[in-house]
Parts: structure tokens; sequence; C-alpha cells
């Protein structure tokens, strides 16, 4: 691949992330209770379900989907082709020491607030009910 941006039509960042999940019920209540997800639309096919969840401030919009495919009952490993992880970005220390004391205060096993990869960020680690790895992130300053 060549170093050039490339040519053509732009697009405006990303829509919409979808996870899949082992039950969709024990998922969406696990965001919502813990990041502050709310449902906006359910969906039931014979070959999946899908619960598309949108967050009240930020209008991040998460689904959450479980294929009736037996290979669906594989628990998530991060190690595989596919998603590693999901961070999601505060504006501040004080906001990233807050999501490490709700996680306290709930029981959410977390690594605690420690560096980022890139000098100057911080984050915290957790996991969903599935094992995907989930990070409040705080971005090093400009």
């Amino acid at each position: 691949m060549s170093d050039e941006p490339a040519p053509g039509p732009r697009h405006e960042g990303f829509h919409h992330l979808t996870v899949n999940v082992q039950d969709v019920d024990r998922s969406e209540q696990w965001y919502g209770e813990l990041l502050g997800f709310e449902r906006i639309r359910r969906i039931e096919t014979e070959a999946f379900t899908r619960v598309i969840l949108q967050h009240p401030d930020s209008g991040a919009t998460l689904g959450l989907n479980h294929h009736a495919a037996a290979v669906a009952a594989e628990p998530f490993d991060e190690r595989r082709a596919g998603l590693d992880h999901l961070a999601f970005r505060v504006s501040d220390r004080a906001e990233l020491d807050a999501w490490a004391a709700r996680f306290d205060e709930l029981g959410v096993v977390h690594s605690g607030v420690k560096p980022g990869t890139a000098p100057g960020a911080f984050l915290v680690v957790f996991r969903d009910p599935d094992g995907l790895q989930l990070e409040v992130f705080l971005p090093a300053p400009a």
C-alpha cells in the first residue's frame, strides 16, 4: 500500500458497531445498567436476534447480535481475527477516575487507571459478560 491517502469519496466516521453476544437480554441489561445505553430497536429473525442501543449523551450506537448458528456459542477471543476491543472516550482524568469508582461500586472487575500505549494517554480496562475487552480511554493531550 502507498503512503498517499486513498483518493475518492469521503466518510464521516463510524455510524455504529455491532458485537456478537451469547445472550442478548443479559448483554442489553449489562450495557444499559453499567454504561447507560438505551434500547432503540429489537429485531428478531430466524437467523439472529439483534438489539440496537444508543447512548443518550454521546449518540453512540451499539448493536448486540446473537446468531442462531452453533458457532455463536463459542466464547469471545480477541486473539482471533476480528474485533480486539472497544474503547469509550472520556474528556479528562476526573471522568476516567469516576468510571473506575463506578466499576468499584458495582463490583465490575477492572484494571484500575493505567497508562495507555501512547505517552500521556490513560485507560481503564474491563470486560463485558461475553469477555469482550472494553476500555474507558483518555487520549493524550494534543
